[in-house]
């Protein structure tokens, strides 16, 4: 291993174990266990509240009419960098139009016109109360891409991935790196997983199916959201074997969607065109993992010594994450709020499960149907429908704990990866949801009828 300047040992390790106090390290805040970024995230959010709805809705504005102006202006030619303003509104059609919809949505719940069934407080008066998910996206995305940077360009990565690829590749299918992804997300929140998986894509450090897998498979959802919804179905003297088994069902899932259509359907190719090669998991000659790791993580390090830079790609982050994902978010998470609240389509989906649940031996398979599919909307709805409604504590420990690893809600998770380059459409989410229901179902029924 070749020798680095002390300089250089200092830009790896204190921009690195910054960003690992403030992405993955909980601590305690009154009451409450939580990292540091999603805590900043509530103090401004609490702070800005007021002000947070009708800012939301200007920015969706801007990113609705900036989309439809750059429709009209032709891509610049030549092989240089998209400016700034192309990086932000030269979209597709497609989501160009959806951006106009979150827009409307956004204008139509600020201002309380329209058909109620948009802007009810169970709709879109949800997605963008002071306090609900828009909203604290907004300062969420603030911090994530202002501080993301920590984490991906001092060298962290290149460290964790040298020496969790024998982990990660053959269980996974995924480059070591990933595990700092899951990692963040596991302890932190599964929005800040897929930021930064929707980062490391556009950077060609993920191929197409790589990022595909990490982002709706290992965007899981955090320790804190888990306690929330146990203590909702009354149920949280059960929290260690509730936890206990969305850590097992999670594990089996990684191990078994990969190899399933359709993520393994996904072009192992990177986001510029480059076929998947291999060549992380060759260790060079009188190397092994962790001095090889270091050397990855220094090289990368001494790259960027520029603070201001940082700062730059940071804030254009910022950005590319409010005028990017917060109108899809709007837009589709809007639409499955409606769905779910004003019209049978859940419960008429849900129909196919309940010989499945009674299969199974799930008391009250009908009430119990509709919280199978209903969680693709939104993630609270499950527990929420369940609460007050179903007595079996083994139908209750299912609900919950299924809503947990299911992952894929509309009004988070799956908006957000709409929202990004990762290569996943609405179809692809749809499937992958039903299909994560179906293999979780029998591990946690099986372990409800253990427990009760």
């Amino acid at each position: 291993m070749k020798k680095h300047r002390l300089s250089t040992w200092f830009y790896f390790l204190i921009p690195s174990l910054l960003g690992i106090v403030l992405f993955m390290v909980p601590l305690k805040f009154g009451e409450e266990w939580k990292v540091p970024i999603a805590k900043l995230a509530d103090i401004l959010s609490g702070f800005l509240e007021p002000a947070m709805p009708m800012t939301a809705m200007i920015l969706i504005s801007i990113a609705a009419i900036g989309s439809l102006i750059y429709l009209f202006i032709p891509k610049a030619d030549g092989t240089g960098a998209p400016t700034l303003l192309e990086s932000l509104f030269k979209v597709t059609p497609f989501w160009a139009i959806t951006r106009v919809v979150g827009a409307i949505f956004a204008i139509m719940v600020t201002f309380q016109i329209g058909p109620e069934a948009i802007w009810s407080e169970d709709t879109g008066g949800l997605l963008l109360a002071p306090d609900g998910l828009v909203s604290f996206l907004f300062t969420i995305f603030l911090f994530a891409g202002l501080l993301l940077p920590l984490l991906l360009n001092f060298g962290l990565l290149e460290f964790f991935g040298t020496m969790m690829v024998k982990v990660m590749r053959p269980l996974f299918k995924l480059p070591g790196r990933s595990s700092i992804d899951a990692l963040a997300s596991w302890i932190g929140d599964g929005t800040i997983g897929v930021l930064l998986t929707s980062k490391q894509y556009e950077e060609g450090h993920y191929t197409q199916k790589e990022a595909s897998i990490i982002a709706t498979t290992f965007s899981v959802v955090s320790i804190t959201f888990s306690l929330v919804i146990i203590d909702t179905v009354g149920m949280s003297q059960y929290f260690l074997p509730f936890y206990g088994t969305i850590l097992l069902t999670g594990v089996v899932l990684a191990l078994v969607m990969p190899r399933i259509y359709p993520l393994r359907s996904k072009k192992e190719e990177y986001i510029d065109g480059r076929p998947f090669t291999g060549e992380e998991e060759k260790l060079p000659a009188g190397y092994n993992v962790v001095n090889h790791g270091l050397e990855n993580a220094l090289e990368t390090a001494s790259k960027n010594r520029s603070i201001g830079k940082v700062f730059t790609d940071g804030m254009r982050n910022v950005l590319d994450m409010w005028l990017g994902v917060a109108p899809v978010v709007m837009a589709f998470g809007t639409v499955a709020l409606i769905l779910a609240e004003y019209t049978g389509v859940f419960t008429f989906l849900g129909k196919p499960f309940e010989p499945i649940l009674s299969v199974l031996g799930i008391p009250e398979a009908a009430a119990a149907a509709q919280s199978m599919v209903v969680g693709f909307a939104d993630m609270f709805l499950p527990v929420i429908l369940a609460d007050g409604v179903i007595t079996s504590p083994i139908t209750l420990f299912t609900i919950a704990t299924v809503s947990v690893v299911q992952l894929i809600y509309m009004s988070e998770v799956g908006g957000l990866i709409l929202g990004t380059k990762i290569p996943i459409n609405i179809l692809d989410l749809i499937v992958i949801f039903l299909l994560r229901t179906l293999i979780a179902l029998p591990i946690v029924a099986g372990v409800a009828h253990l427990l009760f």
